[in-house]
């Protein structure tokens, strides 16, 4: 509860900082133009702080998912916009800073004086600067949410596989990761993403985890959706950390294990095979493929209940592994020092960000501060890793710059 407040305070610190900004641009308007937007910019800080409050005190209890995914990216839009354009006043009160104390120190005491009796106004161009860096990423978060949360992606990838058998050369396996089913508003969008991974008759599909945000009631109207997906050589899943139900409250250890059964059961009921720290051989043209599948395990503080050495077990003799861990940074930790026979990892987690920039071989998200590897394919020796960037979203409710993705990869030869 401490926190919260503690957190409260700091926005509302923040609402009256970048106000300034806006106060400098509207001083020489005329009274009434000047307090329409006074009143504007603080009822939208007073509805993001009401309901930042109203959620952290008992209103994520009584909203509907969609109720909260919204409260949500307005709290975030209209704090994360006024950071931005909070960083250009602080240059602008470092020049003043500096200005005054040149002038507390400058030879001429009646100059000192009179710098000391009328101030140091604040530069209109910095304060211009200010509103436009407080405008822009609230614009650009918006359109995140309404163009760019459903904005599927398909990225092709070869994988060369070294001494991969001529049997399993071609094979084309779909993998989706992070769908968050309780983060979705739009029903028909989500129903065309399904439609464009079956327009690419995969062979295999794999999940890599986080199906919903925290509970198995989240997914229940999208099963119908998500069943649509078939796959000649089956569709093979995965847990991620939210999976588990973690990160809400239960009135009791049996409802959240409860909770976890019943995730089970909608893998079962959208007929996609549940990996729990095992594996199986999927035998094609007399060659071995195994699907490794082990429950989450990360690094940084989150959970670790994955067992890659049980889940290993018996995969030994197969001719080729690929490996479904949903954290990327499982890889370094574990994978790569053990298990150096596993060619193939699939991971997920990360969402890319879901705020970056991907043009062209620019790519940049602040999640690669936390991360190695983030986004795509990444390759040590004969071992492979590819993180996919997320079907769904969490938190902000959008894409900007890195869009919902679904893979399309192909097993080639070296």
């Amino acid at each position: 509860m401490l926190s919260i407040i503690l957190l409260a305070g700091l926005f509302i610190l923040l609402d009256f900082y970048a106000f300034q900004a806006f106060k400098v641009l509207t001083d020489d308007l005329a009274p009434y133009p000047r307090r329409t937007i006074y009143a504007i910019y603080w009822i939208i800080s007073l509805v993001a702080l009401v309901g930042f409050l109203f959620y952290n005190f008992g209103g994520k209890n009584v909203l509907t998912d969609g109720q909260r995914t919204f409260l949500f990216a307005w709290i975030f839009i209209n704090y994360a916009s006024k950071f931005f354009g909070s960083m250009v006043l602080v240059i602008d009160d470092v020049v003043r800073l500096g200005q005054w104390a040149y002038a507390q120190f400058s030879t001429s005491a009646s100059d000192t004086a009179s710098e000391g009796a009328t101030g140091i106004s604040r530069s209109e161009f910095l304060a211009r600067a200010s509103v436009v860096a407080t405008v822009v990423p609230a614009l650009g978060l918006s359109y995140g949410i309404a163009s760019g949360a459903h904005d599927y992606r398909i990225h092709r990838v070869k994988v060369p596989i070294a001494n991969l058998p001529k049997g399993l050369e071609g094979i084309r396996i779909a993998q989706l990761s992070d769908i968050h089913s309780g983060s979705f508003f739009n029903k028909n969008a989500v129903k065309n993403g399904i439609e464009m991974v079956m327009a690419e008759k995969p062979d295999l599909i794999f999940f890599t985890g986080d199906l919903v945000n925290n509970k198995a009631s989240e997914v229940e109207e999208y099963i119908p959706v998500l069943n649509k997906l078939k796959a000649p050589l089956g569709i093979y899943s995965i847990l991620g950390n939210h999976d588990y139900g973690d990160y809400t409250s239960w009135p009791s250890p049996q409802v959240k294990q409860a909770n976890l059964e019943n995730l089970k059961l909608a893998h079962k009921l959208m007929n996609w095979k549940l990996l729990l720290d095992e594996n199986e051989i999927l035998t094609i043209d007399n060659h071995r493929l195994a699907i490794i599948g082990v429950e989450n395990w990360g690094t940084g503080g989150f959970a670790q209940y994955g067992h890659l050495n049980k889940a290993y077990q018996g995969a030994e003799e197969a001719d080729t592994r690929i490996l479904l861990s949903h954290d990327p940074s499982h890889w370094d930790a574990q994978v790569r020092p053990h298990h150096s026979d596993i060619e193939l990892t699939l991971s997920g987690h990360t969402h890319g960000g879901q705020v970056g920039i991907e043009w062209g071989k620019l790519r940049w998200s602040f999640v690669q501060y936390r991360y190695k590897q983030w986004a795509g394919l990444y390759q040590e020796g004969n071992q492979q890793l590819y993180v996919n960037r997320g079907f769904g979203y969490i938190g902000y409710p959008g894409r900007l710059g890195i869009r919902p993705e679904i893979t399309m990869l192909e097993l080639t030869q070296t």
